[in-house]
């Protein structure tokens, strides 16, 4: 069967005769994808500050950064108030990360924290469809034991080789069935307790069975950190540097230099949020005001926030709401 097509000059065109009005059809890329493909097609190091609530990924939206991190430290102190000891469950990360990565279709791809995965491989299976429905763009799994706590504090444990694996299995398979592109990020905190050989062995298991990026968590020197990169060269490692942590302090220059691919900063807002809010406290319980600087008013945070895309769409769309202004 033979088609023909005639385009017009009025931009309409003919199939087989029949006049056809032209259709445009947008196709937003996924921001799993959109990772997947800054990893593959770029050698850029993908910077991405730890985020905890709306509010901190607008932030960070407007100062143009192409990545974020759902940390799960800050997910824990925003939403339930208590410290980073595994309290927080697959509900409130899930939650968390689907209202961040949900800000703006089109904006920077969120990664985010999956801690253990929150039980055995079918409860494993469960966090990654869901991270996937909820629009994550990639995740890190942990081989710490369930009652986990900060990678950035003595005492963690973790669990077996075997067990670990299993996890990551589980993951890859999900993954995999659902035909998705989230990016699988294996993450290791054997360093305290098993020391540095043991966590490449573990991340070469990770990486032989699938997954796309490794993690090293608690870095104790510069050396080790360029060590690890060459240890398991071309795999990409992900740096998480947290600012008086347990690693020294390494620059986004440094890690590029390194070979790195992608850095988190997980307490990039939440810390110095504390420190924000703590001064601004004092301040008022000392001086009896607040001590706003001048400007800094109510609309400034809400133009952060989509103030006007709120705007636009009510006025294209007919509405009334905003005609005496805001």
């Amino acid at each position: 069967m033979t088609i023909s097509i005639t385009v017009e000059k009025d931009g309409f065109y003919e199939v087989n005769g029949a006049q056809q009005e032209p259709s445009v059809s947008l196709h937003v890329t996924p921001a799993a994808s959109k990772l997947r493909r800054m990893l593959k097609e770029t050698n850029e190091l993908i910077v991405c500050p730890g985020v905890y609530d709306g509010l901190s990924a607008r932030i960070a939206m407007s100062v143009g950064f192409k990545g974020l991190y759902m940390t799960g430290a800050g997910t824990t102190a925003s939403r339930l108030g208590m410290a980073d000891l595994g309290l927080a469950q697959l509900h409130d990360m899930k939650t968390n990360a689907e209202m961040i990565a949900n800000l703006d279709p089109y904006g920077p791809p969120l990664i985010a924290d999956m801690d253990t995965g929150y039980g055995g491989p079918l409860m494993v299976s469960k966090a990654i469809q869901q991270y996937i429905l909820a629009g994550v763009a990639g995740f890190h799994i942990e081989d710490q034991i369930q009652n986990k706590r900060c990678g950035h504090l003595a005492g963690k444990k973790v669990v077996t080789m075997d067990e670990y694996l299993t996890r990551l299995r589980a993951a890859k398979l999900t993954k995999d069935r659902l035909h998705s592109d989230i990016v699988l990020i294996a993450r290791t905190d054997a360093l305290q307790q098993h020391g540095y050989d043991e966590c490449i062995r573990r991340l070469k298991a990770a990486r032989d069975i699938g997954a796309d990026v490794g993690l090293l968590e608690g870095f104790t020197s510069k050396e080790q950190a360029r060590q690890a990169v060459q240890d398991l060269a071309p795999w990409p490692l992900l740096l998480n540097m947290v600012e008086n942590g347990a690693t020294p302090l390494i620059t986004t220059k440094e890690a590029e230099d390194m070979g790195f691919r992608i850095m988190i900063f997980s307490f990039a807002t939440i810390t110095p949020a504390y420190q924000g809010i703590m001064d601004t406290l004092r301040n008022l319980k000392n001086q009896g005001v607040v001590g706003t600087p001048a400007g800094l008013g109510p609309k400034t945070i809400f133009e952060v926030c989509g103030l006007g895309d709120a705007i636009k769409v009510d006025t294209e769309s007919g509405g009334d709401g905003f005609v005496e202004g805001v």
